[in-house]
């Protein structure tokens, strides 16, 4: 499967004809670093081939919803905090990164802020706070961060679940290309 590497996010792009193309094993591997929940990959990779991107994307979205609360927690677990740098080679480590470092400087108080946050989140919530990276500055990163802490467990649980599609889908839409 020809897999050609893309410098935005130093994952892969793929053609939809070789997605559709590819083994299931192969494809699974390549949609375990967009959301690594087996029944959100092995679901999309059963449903090829897809006849253009915005279907493969409509189908992400479908299979992402809803997450068991067992599927949310397996999610989570390797998601780092917002704001720390994912470590390793994997490339969902690689697509963390890049998502983080692509939020820009900010200041000593926002970083600050975010991180004393997250330590505010985990505590009330029991896990890590999670948040569509991408395309959002670190101020705004903080703003949600502080709108989130004032939510009811039920209501987190459903703003989380939607953040896992966004952050699904988003890296699911870099890696294809028609």
């Amino acid at each position: 499967m020809p897999v050609v590497a893309n410098a935005q996010t130093e994952g892969f792009l793929m053609f939809l004809q070789e997605f559709n193309e590819a083994g299931r094993a192969e494809i699974t591997a390549v949609l375990r670093p967009c959301l690594d929940i087996p029944r959100w990959f092995e679901e999309i990779a059963d449903a090829r081939p897809f006849s253009s991107t915005p279907d493969l994307l409509l189908a992400a979205r479908l299979a992402a919803s809803p997450f068991t609360s067992g599927e949310v927690q397996s999610a989570l677990s390797h998601h780092p905090r917002i704001g720390e740098r994912a470590e390793g080679d994997s490339s969902e480590a690689r697509f963390s990164r890049d998502e983080q470092d692509a939020l820009g400087a900010a200041s000593a108080a926002v970083t600050a802020a975010i991180s004393e946050g997250n330590r505010t989140y985990e505590e009330k919530f029991g896990q890590v706070f999670l948040i569509r990276a991408a395309g959002r500055s670190k101020e705004e990163i903080l703003q949600a961060l502080q709108d989130r802490l004032s939510n009811t467990a039920g209501e987190e649980e459903q703003v989380v679940q939607q953040q896992l599609r966004e952050i699904a889908v988003h890296r699911l839409e870099g890696m294809i290309s028609q």
